[in-house]
């Protein structure tokens, strides 16, 4: 079985330069979204050269009228305390993200019966559209706006699923699926407010499990939010983490 790591965890955007240090990305196209927009360290890099690269993604960006910096490093590496402590003294927030897979056989979670799942197809992806329109929102118009140019380009791509959820033929959560040869990678996974709690979620999630069951499923998931002790409920395997820091300059 092949090992999950974070490499093989899709990223969306360009590399518009590679070093041996690190790899830079860039997404014209959608340019409010911060993971679409960063470097990526390859290898963990001293106060002084961060400080180097900083000032070079800060002028990227700002001719590209971004007003963030993102930075990820390298993964199953936790940050030098020189590093931390810059990072903290130029106002970023430092967070990491936490890797998870599980076979299809083993997820362990209760089925709402009442929900209709179903992937998404030309006649219903408006309801999909619509539903991540209003969710985005909370990050601002213009990224709603560009999400949804960006959702109608992955649509089309024969490796990407979209998968809807309604509750009286009403829509009420989605998640997206990235496949490649041997993963099948949850991504956007969500579930309306008012829906929450009822095991909706966890009903997409055996949809997945029941139409990829022939994949290792994989999910990236907050090392600090409560979603990951929902993942680990369900019987999934932490394979890694990943720090993380991003300032955005209003």
């Amino acid at each position: 079985m092949t090992s999950i790591t974070f490499n093989q965890i899709h990223r969306d955007g360009q590399i518009v330069k590679a070093t041996k240090e690190y790899e830079h990305f860039h997404d014209s196209e959608f340019l409010s979204r911060y993971d679409s927009n960063l470097i990526a360290w390859k290898c963990m890099p001293s106060t002084a050269l961060f400080k180097e690269i900083e000032v070079t993604l800060s002028n990227f960006h700002l001719l590209n009228n971004q007003k963030h910096l993102k930075f990820i490093f390298p993964p199953n590496e936790k940050l030098t305390n020189e590093l931390h402590n810059y990072l903290l003294s130029k106002n970023y927030s430092i967070g990491f993200l936490e890797l998870y897979s599980i076979q299809p056989k083993d997820f362990k979670a209760s089925k709402n019966t009442q929900i209709e799942i179903q992937f998404v197809k030309e006649e219903n992806i408006e309801d999909f559209l619509q539903l991540q329109y209003h969710e985005d929102l909370q990050f601002g118009e213009s990224f709603a706006t560009e999400k949804q140019v960006y959702l109608r380009k992955q649509y089309i791509k024969d490796n990407v699923y979209f998968i809807i959820a309604y509750d009286q033929m009403k829509p009420i959560g989605s998640v997206i699926i990235i496949q490649k040869d041997n993963t099948a990678e949850i991504d956007n996974l969500f579930v309306l407010d008012s829906h929450q709690r009822k095991g909706i979620g966890s009903s997409i999630q055996h949809f997945v499990m029941e139409h990829f069951h022939n994949k290792t499923i994989t999910l990236v998931a907050d090392g600090e939010d409560t979603p990951r002790e929902m993942y680990q409920r369900q019987n999934y395997r932490l394979k890694g983490f990943q720090y993380e820091a991003l300032k955005v300059q209003e």
